[in-house]
């Protein structure tokens, strides 16, 4: 009886060996031979890349389709090969600086007042911190200029899945707007590289901003809508003055980076000069927007009753 259990035991050992062993060559012999066209990619760890020969029979990197998805060749319209990851081409646009950089909301209201005088208390500190270095102060106040459409998408977002209902394309407007500005951070980042204090100051501005600004948002989106506004009004004199630093020759007008050239479809000759005039119309269609926004919420409406304005440029 113990020989019989004995040998029972060896023969199932033995059964699982030689099916380990078959599963193994199976794996292995998948390796180098396709199974119905498509190569047993399961064995493929995540992060492990394969290789494969391109049209000239070189080697070349390719991540791992396993869960079906593949990277997509893009060209610009000359056909030369697109470098761009964090945008494509038909997101890119040519800003029309045509658009009236004087306009401004006169405060009236007890609101629209907090929202004035707490954008002009902010300038101060901005001032004498930055002074006239108006590249670093691009880049760094582009780090906070992200937020509020970020913030303000988000929560729009979660309201319309709260409530079964559209946003009449408000979200979409607002997070464009977030995108539009961190685009203008990646084109300074190129012209001006930020000092490890200015690195950590962006730390606690973005983190007090963020919660500030969402909490304003919470209690008031008329609020919060003419504070960027104002913001914007405000960056508007910014990069006007960074214009007459450049008209001047206080600061070198060098060459315009890559990504902006591409991004705003700018001359391949474009300087930085060319850069700031097409930032600084962002800045003014982000001013309309915003104060447009406020003025909903003050005739008692809700973003979705109006229809946003999607591809304001």
């Amino acid at each position: 009886m113990m020989m019989t259990r004995g040998t029972s035991r060896v023969a199932r050992f033995t059964t699982a060996g030689r099916l380990f062993s078959a599963v193994k060559g199976a794996a292995a012999e998948s390796e180098k031979f396709p199974v119905m066209g498509v190569r047993w990619r399961s064995s493929l760890t995540l992060g492990e890349k394969e290789q494969v020969n391109n049209k000239n029979g070189e080697d070349k990197q390719v991540v791992a389709s396993y869960w079906g998805i593949k990277g997509q060749e893009v060209k610009k319209e000359d056909g030369t090969p697109w470098k761009w990851n964090c945008f494509r081409p038909w997101e890119t646009y040519q800003a029309d600086l045509t658009i009236d950089l004087k306009k401004h909301h006169v405060p009236t209201t007890f609101l629209d007042k907090l929202a004035y005088w707490t954008v002009k208390s902010l300038r101060f500190p901005t001032d004498v911190f930055f002074q006239r270095r108006y590249g670093c102060r691009a880049m760094m106040l582009e780090t906070v200029a992200a937020v509020p459409g970020m913030v303000g998408g988000m929560l729009l977002h979660c309201k319309s899945l709260r409530r079964f209902e559209h946003s009449g394309g408000w979200i979409k407007t607002l997070l464009d707007e977030a995108e539009n500005e961190r685009m203008h951070l990646m084109t300074f980042m190129e012209v001006s590289q930020p000092r490890w204090y200015e690195r950590a100051l962006v730390f606690t501005v973005q983190g007090v901003f963020f919660n500030a600004y969402f909490l304003a948002y919470l209690a008031s989106p008329k609020l919060a809508h003419r504070v960027v506004g104002y913001l914007e009004e405000e960056a508007i004199y910014s990069y006007t003055e960074f214009l007459k630093e450049l008209d001047k020759g206080t600061i070198e007008n060098v060459p315009a980076p890559a990504i902006a050239i591409d991004y705003w479809r700018l001359p391949a000759d474009s300087t930085l000069r060319d850069v700031v005039m097409v930032v600084r119309a962002d800045e003014a269609h982000h001013r309309d927007v915003n104060h447009f926004a406020s003025d909903i919420h003050y005739q008692g409406h809700e973003l979705k009753d109006s229809p946003a304005p999607l591809g304001y440029h």
